[in-house]
Order: structure tokens, then C-alpha cells, then sequence
């Protein structure tokens, strides 16, 4: 029995021993003192020989301190079985090329690749240690070879990875292409490693090589999943037309197809304001789709594509086609989207909200889940506050609020309640409601109760009668009942009576959205020029800054001014909501390559 025990207590021991040798090892190497991690690794190497991590920390040593000879003469007892594993060929080759002896090099090198054909499992580690020490023709052979020996490895990722380092992009391409062939990987994963060679300009060389590659595949083998990754690239490159195409023919190939890849596209064009490509979507939708839900959501999108810039003409048409469709659908569990489409438009479109409100009251009385409730519970909050009924309006969203608290939905209309307790006065209760909001998991919300709280706060200490944020209240209020020029005048008087209050900044902001809504885009310039000049410590200059920088770039022409206003965010509010996208913009402009 004490022999026994003394057995274990040794084991144990020893163990422990390697263990910190292993670490102390390893601990030295990565700190550079390879004088100390030498002795370590001798020990480890000698007393474990199977270890080939040992013996490589070893190699790696000797060669870090130019103890050439010493690694050769390690690797040559360790290659002279003939059961050694084939990396260590490549560690002696390798050993070789650091004393620039290239020819002897070669030799072991090639002895690594032989080994393959012994086993073709090999490919991967040989393949692998090519790599790590960029010896890229060699890695290629190895991938190459193992799967020639053996067709169901497959290194194409590994493949793919060389070519793209060597800039061999067309075989890049074709390698990445394999693995979606042969399912050997997520089509995302691709994709996703594609996207770092493609920008947004069809004209770019590595662009027009994928469309050649893809092309060409198609020829070869014939199959719906090359008309996809088409598509793919035609909206990287916001050829949303060219895309469309592509979509049809997969539509018509793919047996038992459906109408999602359609209305995703669809969305994208919209949401790009290539208004015309996106009518031609949901027109070629609405005239094949056989699924109800699914044409009366491409016609609601037609008609918003109208809505985008209509005459009093295109609303009496509308008006005429939401009619109809109500004739043709019904008010029903599953037209939910009608009934709320066309209450937003008698209120917001025709300033007509009686019969709104009632058509959405009828709906309420339908069957439907708590998801579905709240959506219209919410669009009859916002007819309501446009009504100034805001007592009405505050019971529904607090209900929804109630009813998915930690649903995004939820949050949102806890906003809703700040928003409406601050259009009727109650500042207090809107600051309650904004506190909370303040940590929500959807940033624009949580950004937009930052700016409403402090909105509210800053205004409420230096004014003890809030009578300047009562103003703006009455002001933001007229925004969001579309009533733009009473707006504009309201902040006007906000501006010219309260002139270096804290509100002016606000004012300004907001002024100079409306004037963007009215197409007035000398006086929205000229106003936030004021707030990056005046208040360039303010909470809202990044916001001015940011919509300078969009002015300047999508309406008045002139790249140069906004590249600078886009470079002051990037620079001076680098936690600003905008960051992100003020710095792709700002290297679109430089000319950079987006990916």
C-alpha cells in the first residue's frame, strides 16, 4: 500500500514538475528571453520526444539565437525515423533558408510535399506550416495535392486565403465559389470574405473579374445559385435593376419559389430612393404574387413610392386605391397592414382623423396576437396625438408598454409617452419616461431620449416658467402634424424672443430640418452654420455638423465642404450616434474603397 501511495505522490509530482517547465517555457519565449526558454525546452524535448510541440519551441529557440546548427542537427535526428512527422522537413528546409542555403532548402521541402502521398491526411498541417512561414506556391501544392489524393478533403478556404494574399483574385474567386458548390461551407462565411475584395464600383477590376468568374461557372454548370450570387453582386454595386433581373429568373427557375428574395430587393431599392426600380418590383410582385398578404404589401409599397412626392392629383388617386383595396380585402386579422396604412394617410396625408381613428378602433375588435395589438395600438396613439387628444393616446401606448416590456416595441412606446407628456406640458413625466429609455437596447431610441431628456433639463433650470421649451413644445408638435411653415414660424419666435437661452441651439436644429423638408435648403444651411459656429461645445453640434455634411453632399454638390464636416466628427465627437456613418461617408468622398 506505501508503495503504491509512493507511486502516485511521484506521478503527481512529476506532473506538476512538466507542467511548470511548460509554462515557464513558454512564459520566457514570448518575452524574447530565449537564453532561459532554451534550457527549459532541451529539458521538455528530451524527456518527451513525441511532443512535437516541444521539439518545435526547441527549433524556434535555436533558430531566434542563431544557433544554426545545433536546430539542424535536432531536425536531421528527428526526420531519421521513418515515422517522422512531415512538418519537421519544413522546419529544417526552413531551418536553411534563414542561412539563405535556398537550394538545400528545397530539397527538404519537396520531402514534406512526398510525405503527402504517403498519407494524404497530412495536407492540412503541411499545408498549414507552408503558410505560417509564407511559403505560399508550397502550401498550395500541399492543399492541391491531398485533394487530388483524397476528393473528399477540402482546402478551398485555405486555397482561397493564398491566392488573395498573392493577388491571384481570380482563382480567389473560384476557390470561394467551390465551397458554396460543394456546401462545404455557409454561402455568409463567403461572402463575407469576397466582400473585403469588391467595393461599390461596378468598374473596379476585382468587381468585373467576380462577374466573369460567376458568369463563366453559369456557363459551365448551369443552376439557379449562380443567378443569386449575380444578384448579390449587383447590389453591392446598387445596380438594383440588373439585380431585378437576375431575381425574375430565379423566381421563374426555382420550383416552388416564393416572393422574399423579391420584396427584400425591393426594400433595398426603395430604401436607396431608386424609386423606379423599386416600382418595377413590386408591380412585377403584385402582378405574379398568388399569396394575398404578399400583394397587398407590394401594392402598399407602390403606394408609398407615390407618396414620396405627391400632387394633390396623386392623393386623390391614392385615396381612390386604398377604397379599393379595402373593398377587395376587407377589415380583417390578416389586412392589419391596410387598415393602419390607410388611417396614416386620412391623418397625416389629408388631415383627416376622425374617420381614421375609427377605422382602427373597429380593427381592435378583431382577433389577434399581442404583437399584432400593439401595432395598432401604436398607430392609434400617433392619429391621436395628431388629434391633441393626448389623454387617449398616453392609456394605448402605456398599455403596449405594459404588455412587451422588454420588447423593442415596448420601449418604443415609452418614448411615445415621453414624446406626447411633452407635447402636452408635462415635462416631469416625460423626463421620467426619458430616464429609463436612457439604457435601451435600441441605440436610436436611447439616442433620441438623450437629446429629448436633455432637451427638457436644460431648458427647465434656466427657466423656472418654461415658457421658451412651451414654445418649442407647441413647435415640434406642429412638425410632427405635418403643419412645416407654422413650425418654422413658431421657432422663429422662439429665436427672435429668446435670443441666448439655451434653447436656441434647438431651435436652430430643428428650424433647419423643417426648411430641409421645404426644400428651403439656403435657410437650413445658414442655420446650422450658426450651431457649429456658435455652439460648437453643444450637444447638437455633431448633429449640425453631420447634416451639413449630407447637405452638402446629396443636394448642393459640393463633396469638399462636406468631407470637412464629416472629418470634424470623426475627429472632435468620436462617441457621436453619427460616427459610424460620418466616416464611411467621409472616406466615400476621399475616394476610398467601400466595401
Amino acid at each position: 500500500m506505501q508503495h503504491f501511495l509512493f507511486l502516485i505522490s511521484f506521478c503527481v509530482l512529476h506532473v506538476s514538475a512538466m507542467a511548470q517547465e511548460d509554462f515557464l517555457a513558454k512564459q520566457y519565449f514570448n518575452d524574447g528571453d530565449y537564453e532561459k526558454a532554451v534550457v527549459f525546452y532541451e529539458k521538455l524535448a528530451e524527456t518527451n520526444p513525441r511532443r512535437t510541440d516541444y521539439a518545435e519551441g526547441l527549433v524556434a529557440c535555436y533558430q531566434q539565437l542563431e544557433r544554426y546548427d545545433e536546430a539542424e542537427a535536432f531536425l536531421l535526428e528527428k526526420i531519421a525515423d521513418p515515422y517522422a512527422f512531415p512538418t519537421f522537413f519544413i522546419e529544417l528546409g526552413y531551418n536553411y533558408t534563414l542561412q539563405d542555403q535556398s537550394e538545400k532548402a528545397a530539397v527538404y521541402y519537396e520531402q514534406a510535399i512526398q510525405k503527402i502521398d504517403e498519407n494524404a491526411n497530412y495536407g492540412y498541417s503541411v499545408g498549414y506550416r507552408f503558410q505560417k512561414y509564407a511559403l505560399l506556391d508550397y502550401a498550395i501544392r500541399a492543399y492541391s495535392r491531398a485533394m487530388e489524393l483524397k476528393p473528399d478533403l477540402n482546402y478551398d478556404f485555405q486555397l482561397a486565403r493564398i491566392y488573395g494574399e498573392q493577388g491571384d483574385i481570380e482563382k480567389m474567386y473560384q476557390s470561394y465559389l467551390n465551397l458554396i458548390w460543394e456546401g462545404k461551407t455557409s454561402r455568409s462565411n463567403v461572402l463575407r470574405n469576397i466582400d473585403d475584395f469588391i467595393s461599390e464600383d461596378p468598374t473596379d477590376a476585382n468587381n468585373i473579374l467576380l462577374r466573369k468568374v460567376l458568369l463563366k461557372n453559369a456557363q459551365q454548370s448551369p443552376d439557379v445559385l449562380w443567378n443569386e450570387l449575380l444578384s448579390w453582386l449587383f447590389v453591392q454595386q446598387k445596380q438594383y435593376n440588373s439585380a431585378f433581373g437576375q431575381e425574375k429568373a430565379i423566381y421563374k427557375r426555382a420550383e416552388g419559389s416564393n416572393m422574399d428574395r423579391l420584396e427584400n430587393l425591393g426594400e433595398i431599392a426603395l430604401e436607396d430612393k431608386d424609386l423606379e426600380t423599386a416600382t418595377s418590383i413590386f408591380q412585377y410582385i403584385v402582378d405574379n404574387s398568388g399569396e394575398p398578404r404578399v400583394k397587398l404589401n407590394a401594392q402598399l409599397q407602390l403606394i408609398d413610392i407615390v407618396l414620396e412626392n405627391p400632387t394633390e392629383k396623386m392623393l386623390d388617386d391614392v385615396e381612390k386605391q386604398f377604397k379599393d383595396l379595402v373593398a377587395e380585402y376587407g377589415n380583417q386579422s390578416q389586412t392589419l397592414q391596410l387598415q393602419i396604412a390607410y388611417a396614416n394617410f386620412l391623418t397625416f396625408k389629408r388631415e383627416r382623423p376622425e374617420p381614421a381613428i375609427g377605422m382602427l378602433k373597429e380593427s381592435l375588435e378583431l382577433p389577434m396576437g399581442r404583437v399584432a395589438m400593439a401595432y395598432v395600438k401604436l398607430a392609434l396613439g400617433d392619429i391621436l396625438v395628431y388629434d391633441q387628444r393626448f389623454n387617449e393616446a398616453l392609456i394605448l401606448y402605456t398599455q403596449v408598454q405594459k404588455s412587451l416590456k422588454n420588447d423593442v416595441l415596448g420601449q418604443d412606446a415609452r418614448f411615445k409617452v415621453a414624446q406626447t407628456s411633452f407635447y402636452k406640458g408635462d415635462f416631469d413625466w416625460a423626463l421620467t419616461q426619458l430616464k429609463v429609455l436612457r439604457g435601451s437596447t435600441s441605440q436610436l431610441i436611447a439616442n433620441d431620449a438623450m437629446q429629448l431628456s436633455l432637451l427638457i433639463s436644460d431648458n427647465s433650470l434656466e427657466d423656472s416658467t418654461q415658457t421658451a421649451l412651451k414654445k418649442y413644445a407647441r413647435a415640434d408638435l406642429l412638425a410632427y402634424q405635418n403643419k412645416n411653415k407654422e413650425a418654422i414660424e413658431a421657432l422663429e419666435d422662439i429665436l427672435q424672443n429668446h435670443k441666448g437661452e439655451k434653447i436656441e441651439d434647438e431651435a436652430l436644429l430643428k428650424q433647419a430640418q423643417l426648411f430641409e423638408e421645404q426644400k428651403e435648403y439656403e435657410s437650413a444651411e445658414f442655420n446650422y452654420k450658426k450651431i457649429v459656429e456658435f455652439y460648437a461645445d453643444g450637444i447638437l453640434a455633431d448633429d449640425a455638423h453631420f447634416a451639413l455634411g449630407e447637405l452638402y453632399q446629396n443636394i448642393l454638390n459640393e463633396p469638399e465642404k462636406a468631407k470637412a464636416h464629416f472629418e470634424k466628427i470623426i475627429y472632435n465627437y468620436q462617441d457621436s450616434y453619427y460616427f459610424p456613418q460620418a466616416r464611411t461617408n467621409f472616406r466615400k468622398l476621399r475616394g476610398d474603397a467601400i466595401n
